[in-house]
């Protein structure tokens, strides 16, 4: 199946952007596979132009050392292949405003009364271009995309109504076991980039760092374990973590642990040892540049040749040609 995903380079990769996506991407790795670092989403909000250029390489050594077969993937930067841009302009003339308001991502920075720029609203749009140049069969994605993967399938099925059959219809594909990795200090709220990272496992930390903020980790005062995302968010987080890294539904988990400081070391234990090889990995990646512009580069010429098929279509059929 031919698949799509994308990362916004916002921040240091977190054990939540590890679990919660990119390690979902393995299973379906192929020449079909297209993985992007979405750049023109995070201008949404300023960027800093240096470091949002060494955000870039920092996500796609991420990517590989994950486990991305760089021989196989079209791995890319999204503001290089310039239809994603083109694309969105024209399914935003095919949305309506009431549409983009209602996407939880614009709200809730709005709610907060924080200045939002067109960008953000409109975002929706340009994530739909991102699926639709490609034809895209799957996009796995997190819980918090989902609204936006369901909005692209009403516009593109709109637009296939109207001018025919010229979109793939894509589905949206969340993995139940780390969809979404919550801040160890805070369970409530998904585990982000943010400027407080006493609850958030980063890439770059050292494995005694990390064991020391799970061992910290904000639990319960229950007498038993039990795994009740709602009720209970901070020992369901850290089932949902040990869940995702073994690879296993988090209810099958908690009768292996008969404490909380036992299930704390279990997961302090797995996720050191599924970060070690990945840290090992991402600094070699690092420190030899020239190996990752050769696979963005590569990722971008594959990109850009499927990407210009389906705009010519689509231009073709709304009548720019």
């Amino acid at each position: 199946m031919r698949t799509f995903s994308g990362i916004k380079p916002t921040g240091e990769a977190t054990l939540g952007t590890l679990l919660g996506a990119v390690k979902n991407w393995l299973e379906y790795q192929g020449t079909d596979s297209y993985y992007c670092i979405v750049d023109l989403h995070a201008i949404t909000v300023p960027q800093d132009p240096s470091v949002l250029r060494s955000r870039v390489l920092e996500l796609a050594a991420t990517f590989l050392a994950v486990g991305l077969d760089r021989d196989v993937n079209n791995i890319f930067v999204q503001s290089r292949v310039s239809e994603h841009s083109e694309l969105a302009w024209i399914l935003q003339c095919m949305c309506s405003f009431g549409e983009l308001r209602r996407m939880t991502q614009f709200k809730d920075q709005q709610s907060k009364g924080k200045t939002v720029s067109v960008g953000l609203f409109t975002y929706p749009t340009l994530m739909a271009a991102d699926i639709l140049l490609y034809n895209t069969e799957v996009v796995p994605v997190g819980e918090d995309q989902r609204q936006h993967v369901e909005l692209t399938r009403d516009i593109a099925q709109r637009f296939n109504a109207k001018y025919g059959d010229i979109f793939t219809i894509p589905s949206v594909l969340i993995k139940k076991a780390g969809a979404r990795i919550r801040d160890l200090q805070d369970p409530t709220v998904k585990m982000s980039k943010s400027e407080d990272s006493s609850g958030t496992i980063l890439l770059t930390d050292e494995l005694s760092a990390i064991k020391k903020k799970i061992m910290r980790a904000v639990t319960d005062s229950e007498p038993e374990l039990a795994y009740d995302p709602i009720n209970r968010p901070g020992v369901s987080n850290l089932i949902t973590i040990y869940a995702a890294i073994m690879n296993t539904p988090p209810e099958n988990c908690v009768h292996l642990f008969t404490s909380y400081k036992d299930l704390k070391q279990a997961v302090a234990t797995e996720v050191c040892n599924y970060l070690a090889p990945i840290k090992e990995r991402y600094e070699a990646l690092m420190a030899d540049p020239a190996v990752l512009y050769s696979v963005l580069e590569r990722g971008e010429k594959v990109a850009r040749n499927s990407a210009q098929v389906t705009l010519e279509r689509v231009k073709n059929v709304i009548g720019l040609s």
